[in-house]
């Protein structure tokens, strides 16, 4: 049980350090392969520009409400 415990904190401490970037690339390209990586940036890229559109228009629409309460 010990040997459990010890093995999660070393996970833990590696984890914690900047070497969690090349842990999480490692499982991507694992999980989906590197063929697929481009096509998932290019589709997280395109989310992500939606989003910010999607955030300024509603800001726009949040103060234009507030605009005409006034």
């Amino acid at each position: 049980m010990r040997d459990i415990v010890i093995m999660f904190e070393s996970l833990a401490l590696f984890i914690a350090g900047q070497e969690w970037i090349i842990l999480i690339v490692v499982v991507v390209v694992l999980i989906f392969g590197a063929r697929k990586i481009p096509e998932l940036a290019r589709t997280f890229g395109k989310a992500k520009g939606e989003f910010e559109k999607g955030k300024i228009e509603g800001e726009k629409e949040l103060n234009k409400y507030k605009d005409d309460k006034s």
